[in-house]
């Protein structure tokens, strides 16, 4: 077998930056007294004759996300775990593949052009955070691979009471694997449709120092894409944990370059539709289009266990990124007329982001009489830095819409403006966040369960032009002149109230109330200025089932959630603005997670929502609207049975179905994308040691859409199939 220390060395380190070659040396070291150790001899891993390690819902799990350790069954308010089992099941390699397993979540909203992750939850925008720091603003903000991802943490809702500046349809945590103290590694190797290869490896185990354990996780990827949208990944994440004292210290760094093809335009719209008289490899956006990321995320945390009463923890993160892409505008005016596609643009971007963020959180574990109290209290500082600059060009006309050929080949030839009518900007963007916050999960009794939280928050966020763009005015009505800095000081306050009461064992009622604030801080919100920070309140009510032993979990929500001053993406008289409007979502959720017997395991979720604009100060006629992306029904199924064979056990086969409805693609809502539904397949074999997997996506050869932009619809992926071989040793 080949040596996992030299494949990552000579796989990763030579064709990577300086900081990928330090993390493959601090894998080389850690090699080091690892290999002068003996051998260890692991107990065998039982093959999984039950189901149970790829469900979601079970009701003794702990969520990260809650940052006061309740279990999932306790918490009044929806929050759901999608395992790393499931997302091995359906051979998923990325976030976007396994987030609708969670209801009520689908990817779209403003501006999902191909090159970053951007989900809604309840039709509402979601904010994405690893290892329970945020990534920062979610426009051209970041894809998420899952290296080393040991689950995905859901809290549908506002948020800000625990996290601050936050998205009100609520919060995606991204957890990672922590090292372990018994040496463990292994492999997989995906091949797929359209030249798609991925290679994703890890290594953990003790380093030798006493208490001081490792892991490394890295993914390699390239694919051709889907309408030739070519990408590559190379990702890198050692980690260190050690125990000392009465303390759990964790230092790890994320660095990650990726390479990924925007498609804005996709299929244009023709009659309020993706035009259909065309090859679904029709290609309208620019031949050169191209997104460049490089991140690196260094995250400190201490664990300090002073006794049974009290646990401090203090947690550090920096998050450095760079983004270069050229993509073409998402602007409405992007048409067809007399035959031809029209007011085609291309945007030139640079943008350079930092991120600090401290938290400093005691928990404390006591009793008041027979009342117990989980009582979290946090202090948070966050300063993020952004310079952006950028640029737009006309190109010329498609001549033929249902024979598209861009004209453009090289991007030498494109002349780059900056004026009102061209997307522009050079900005120095800044902010700082200080927040101290509260929450109390209190055990009223053996059945009645309440959480509280308040958080009071101090932010002062400046825009810094650095050039006078003719025709930027700030909200304010006042010119953004270059050199003169706007500024503004916010003290927003969130809370949250919820109870549960449990009538049985098995059956748990709950009520509660969240309120959230989102600082609209991103190259996109401010291109007119500083704004105020959206505020969202959402009124939640449902009910948990926990039957048969846990073996079926059957949760179910009604919500209305209120949200003000939303930045929303619109054309006025040609020119790609930002407006804000208010919005309302009332809908209902409901999920479930069966055991049907030791071999059978099914999940399946349904959200219908009613999203709508109740008011635009702007004076768009867009009251009664629905805001982009936001479908009236989402629902997924995913089912898998294990079998044996002639006395042989390990074989596993799998199914499942994913449904959107119609969804609009602004405001105006005169442009959107059909419903569809999508069925997908799995056959496998797992042995304690290795196993193999053949994953089939959209079976039936569907033509549909993921995300109705401003322009066009962004294409789905038609048949694909991945064979997957992984090994674990």
């Amino acid at each position: 077998m080949t040596d996992p220390i030299h494949s990552f060395r000579t796989s990763l380190i030579e064709p990577l930056p300086f900081v990928y070659r330090l993390a493959g040396a601090t894998l080389l070291a850690i090699g080091t007294p690892l290999a002068a150790q003996e051998a260890v001899t692991l107990s065998p891993v039982a093959v999984q004759g039950t189901v149970r390690a790829s469900r979601m819902d079970s009701p003794d799990q702990q969520a990260q996300v809650s940052k006061t350790g309740t279990k999932l069954a306790d918490i009044p308010g929806s929050v759901q775990v999608i395992p790393r089992d499931l997302m091995t099941e359906q051979g998923a390699g990325m976030l976007r593949d396994v987030i609708a397993d969670a209801s009520g979540v689908n990817t779209g909203g403003q501006d999902s052009k191909g090159y970053f992750d951007h989900f809604l939850i309840r039709g509402l925008n979601a904010q994405i955070y690893s290892d329970g720091f945020s990534d920062g603003d979610q426009l051209s903000g970041l894809s998420h691979s899952l290296n080393g991802v040991e689950r995905i943490e859901i809290l549908e809702g506002p948020g800000s009471a625990l996290f601050g500046s936050g998205a009100p349809g609520g919060t995606i945590n991204v957890v990672h694997f922590a090292p372990a103290s018994v040496l463990h590694y292994g492999a997989s190797v995906q091949v797929g449709s359209f030249g798609s290869l991925v290679n994703s490896d890890y290594i953990t185990g003790p380093t030798g120092v006493d208490g001081l354990d490792y892991r490394v996780d890295a993914v390699f990827s390239h694919t051709d894409g889907f309408r030739d949208l070519d990408g590559r990944d190379q990702e890198i994440r050692p980690d260190l944990r050690w125990r000392w004292a009465n303390h759990v210290t964790d230092f790890s760094l994320d660095a990650r370059r990726i390479h990924e093809t925007p498609d804005s335009y996709g299929l244009i719209y023709q009659n309020g539709v993706p035009i259909r008289d065309v090859s679904i490899d029709a290609k309208y956006s620019s031949p050169f289009a191209m997104a460049h990321s490089k991140v690196l995320r260094p995250i400190l945390t201490d664990q300090w266990t002073i006794n049974d009463l009290l646990t401090i923890n203090n947690r550090l993160s920096f998050l450095r990124r760079s983004l270069n892409v050229v993509v073409n505008g998402d602007s409405a005016s992007t048409k067809i007329s007399n035959g031809q596609v029209v007011a085609r643009q291309l945007r030139q971007q640079d943008d350079r982001s930092t991120s600090f963020d401290y938290q400093l959180e005691p928990l404390w574990h006591f009793a008041t009489a027979n009342i117990h109290h989980s009582l979290l209290t946090g202090l948070q500082f966050q300063r993020q830095t952004l310079a952006s600059q950028r640029t737009t060009a006309d190109l010329p006309n498609i001549p033929d819409a249902f024979h598209p050929v861009a004209p453009e080949w090289s991007l030498a030839d494109i002349d780059f403006l900056c004026d009102a009518k061209h997307s522009c900007d050079h900005d120095r963007l800044s902010a700082k966040y200080y927040g101290i916050y509260l929450t109390d999960q209190i055990d009223l009794s053996d059945k009645l369960e309440l959480r509280a939280g308040v958080r009071e928050d101090h932010w002062d966020t400046t825009l810094l032009p650095l050039i006078t763009v003719p025709g930027r005015f700030g909200t304010d009505g006042r010119p953004l002149l270059g050199g003169m800095t706007d500024r503004r000081h916010d003290t927003p306050f969130n809370w949250n109230l919820g109870a549960l009461y449990k009538l049985t064992d098995w059956m748990s009622p709950y009520a509660g109330i969240s309120s959230s604030h989102l600082a609209n801080f991103n190259s996109e919100n401010t291109q007119n200025g500083v704004g105020a920070p959206e505020s969202a309140l959402q009124y939640e009510v449902g009910i948990k089932f926990n039957m048969l032993a846990d073996r079926i979990v059957f949760n179910a929500a009604a919500f209305d959630v209120k949200r003000n001053h939303v930045a929303a993406a619109t054309t006025l008289n040609g020119i790609e603005t930002v407006v804000f409007d208010a919005q309302k979502t009332r809908g209902f959720e409901a999920s479930m997670d069966a055991a049907l017997s030791d071999s059978w395991h099914l999940l399946a979720n349904m959200t219908h929502q009613d999203a709508f604009i109740t008011d635009n100060p702007q004076g768009i006629t867009s009251v009664g609207h629905r805001p982009q992306g936001a479908p009236n029904l989402l629902g997924n199924l995913w089912t898998t049975y294990r079998f044996a064979i002639g006395g042989l056990s390990g074989f596993q086969i799998g199914a499942g179905l994913n449904h959107q409805s119609h969804s609009y693609s602004d405001l105006t809502n005169v442009n959107g994308i059909p419903g569809y539904t999508i069925a997908q397949g799995m056959l496998g074999f797992d042995t304690p040691r290795w196993g193999i997997d053949l994953n089939m996506h959209n079976l039936t050869n569907r033509r549909y859409f993921i995300a109705a932009n401003g322009a066009g619809a962004y294409v789905g992926e038609r048949r694909i199939t991945m064979l997957t071989v992984h090994a674990d040793f």
